[in-house]
């Protein structure tokens, strides 16, 4: 059966973390928002008056009747079905966890811009944004890339990957964030990079993988821009 993602057009967004699982895993889906009708379809399903299990945001993914919210929910869902979650099922809940705590990395790195009010413009907020990305670039980005430096350095069967001896969703999760980071503040991960060699290591592996080299080459790789979580203004960028 052919999986439906549901999420924003025209930006890579919170969605981009379940594509690559699916395009690393060559499976059927449809990224529905990018057919005609798609948003309104999507939007149906968010204001339903008879759903029952109602998403509260995209993205969700529809596997049949079932929808599954949220972004670690659907990897947690998927993980097992598309060879990219441990055998062992008890570790699964530890890359969950792994996954979850890219989840807060990840909703860190969008406060950066809109530090205030997600109603506001970024415009409307730039003294205090630029603010929230100095501190976010000093103490936020070293804490989780160093913690997850740590973990692949840890892990008993070596670190190319970050559990195990396998590819992983998060090890695909953590490729995006390396790519996010590193169009929204490139001065900052240029003088960080050396801090953490197995992370970009397992970046520039995973960006080599036939199926992800494909993604990343086709259209259905959204470039980045200033409408998604990652997002490049230069006054936010800082060497300190």
């Amino acid at each position: 059966m052919t999986y439906e993602l549901y999420y924003w057009d025209g930006i890579q967004g919170r969605g981009e973390f379940v594509r690559l699982a699916l395009e690393e895993a060559g499976a059927d889906y449809i990224d529905v928002t990018r057919q005609p009708q798609g948003t309104g379809a999507m939007l149906d399903i968010m204001n339903s008056k008879s759903e029952p299990h109602l998403p509260f945001a995209p993205p969700f993914l529809k596997d049949g009747d079932l929808i599954i919210p949220h972004v670690a929910n659907i990897l947690l869902y998927l993980g097992p079905k598309l060879g990219l979650a441990p055998a062992d099922e008890s570790l699964r809940y530890v890359v969950n966890g792994l996954q979850l705590t890219i989840t807060d990395f990840v909703a860190e790195a969008h406060d950066t811009h809109h530090p205030i009010d997600m109603s506001l413009y970024y415009e409307d907020q730039k003294p205090e944004a630029k603010a929230r990305s100095a501190a976010f670039i000093r103490q936020r980005i070293p804490k989780f890339l160093g913690y997850f430096e740590r973990v692949l350095k840890r892990n008993p069967k070596g670190p190319d990957h970050i559990i195990g001896n396998a590819l992983t969703y998060v090890d695909l999760s953590l490729f995006q964030v390396i790519e996010g980071l590193t169009y929204a503040f490139p001065k900052a991960m240029a003088k960080r990079k050396a801090e953490y060699p197995a992370l970009l290591a397992l970046h520039d592996r995973i960006a080599r993988r036939p199926n992800i080299a494909r993604y990343l080459a086709s259209p259905r790789r959204l470039a980045f821009n200033e409408e998604g979580i990652f997002r490049h203004y230069p006054e936010l960028d800082s060497t300190e």
